[in-house]
């Protein structure tokens, strides 16, 4: 009878607890799909790690496309994406600079079409505070969120020119409105 016992242990607890175990994923998936799908925009602060310098600032992000950034530093720098153009602006020394931006593994970020799709193929590992989504592409992006609110607390990407970059924020605000013009992208000087 003990054998029997044993036998019906393995053989039916183990996948059951390995369902439910997917089943928890699946919800906490559907809780970030609905929380991105209600989302419009953000403001949130930052500490960006690019292989081993730090920066830090605060974001504007509006979906789609557009986002505008301007760092903590003596720089006094400036980014700002509209649609697939990216100008980063170093106010301290009046000086714009355009970059191509089509290619960036950033650009998911930037369309929530492309987020949610992301989210819905990524898989799913869990630590204590966070969740870690991982989706492999032609780069590999980690998103991460918090697990109690499930808001994105940042995501680590591996960007064109095989720069690691750690991305982490702290929302301020969600579904704002910006003033016009908040997004312009700088003319070439």
């Amino acid at each position: 009878m003990l054998v029997n016992v044993k036998f019906f242990k393995k053989k039916f607890l183990i996948p059951i607890f390995i369902l439910l175990s997917f089943n928890l994923y699946a919800n906490e998936k559907d809780q970030i799909i609905e929380q991105l799908i209600n989302l419009n925009s953000l403001e949130f602060t930052f500490e960006q790690l690019v292989n081993e310098s730090i920066e830090k600032g605060s974001c504007l992000l509006k979906f789609p496309g557009k986002l505008k950034c301007n760092y903590f530093d003596n720089k006094q720098k400036e980014l700002v994406v509209n649609n697939k153009k990216l100008a980063i602006t170093q106010k301290r020394y009046n000086k714009t600079y355009h970059y191509p931006f089509s290619k960036s593994p950033f650009l998911n970020i930037l369309y929530k079409d492309k987020l949610l799709e992301i989210v819905r193929a990524g898989d799913v590992e869990r630590t204590d505070q966070l969740i870690k989504l991982i989706y492999l592409s032609e780069n590999e992006i980690t998103f991460l969120f918090d697990r109690e609110t499930f808001d994105l607390k940042g995501w680590n990407i591996m960007d064109q020119y095989n720069n690691n970059i750690n991305f982490s924020l702290n929302i301020v605000a969600k579904n704002g409105s910006f003033k016009k013009g908040t997004f312009k992208v700088p003319e070439l000087n």
